[in-house]
């Protein structure tokens, strides 16, 4: 790995991370010693800086984060506004009932049952207050687990997801093949929860 290489690689990395990360675990993915790794931070922090756009790499109590501008704070809370008011999605719906049926889940047991990638939709479930993170399990990676919210229970009209709608009986179904939550009368009876949460207009 050439020097372009190496600064990309960590670019790369606290952008997906999102959170501040330390240089140890940044050194251990890449294989090379941790003053290395402060080193071409320094880099990366002069060049976001020099190129005065809106993105900047800050240090935080000796970790390091990828994070927007101060001065377009205000753009930025605009845009999260916008999105976070807009109407769920099939998807976001579909996991968003897997969550609710499990009680508690991680993001890897979502895409499972689904078959796709679910960052997306769990990041704008997170983001809309409908789901929350409710710890780490104790495996290797140390996954997050993923839970409801009053919010959730507010805008669905429920007490407590004891008042979900049961699922349908496994032998019910036509075959053996993978089905969506919302088959059946399942799609209806989330149709009647998801009219509720659009004249709420609470998320």
């Amino acid at each position: 790995m050439n020097g372009n290489e190496f600064v990309a690689s960590l670019e790369a990395m606290l952008f997906a991370a999102g959170d501040p990360v330390e240089p140890s675990k940044l050194s251990e993915v890449l294989n090379v010693q941790v003053e290395e790794v402060i080193k071409a931070l320094g880099y990366l922090q002069a060049k976001y800086e020099e190129n005065d756009g809106g993105l900047r790499i800050i240090r935080i109590d000796g970790k390091y984060q990828m994070c927007t501008c101060e001065e377009y704070s205000e753009q930025v809370r605009g845009l999260l506004e916008i999105k976070k008011n807009t109407p769920l999605s099939q998807a976001a719906f579909e996991v968003l009932a897997i969550v609710a049926y499990n009680k508690t889940v991680t993001r890897s047991f979502i895409e499972q049952i689904r078959g796709v990638d679910c960052s997306g939709p769990v990041s704008n479930l997170v983001q809309k207050g409908l789901i929350e993170e409710k710890g780490r399990l104790d495996l290797p990676g140390r996954p997050l687990v993923y839970g409801t919210t009053d919010r959730f229970l507010r805008c669905f009209s429920l007490n407590s997801l004891e008042d979900l709608p049961e699922l349908p009986e496994e032998e019910e179904k036509k075959d053996d093949s993978q089905t969506s939550l919302f088959e059946n009368n399942q799609q209806e009876d989330f149709s009647d929860m998801r009219n509720k949460e659009e004249q709420e207009g609470d998320v």
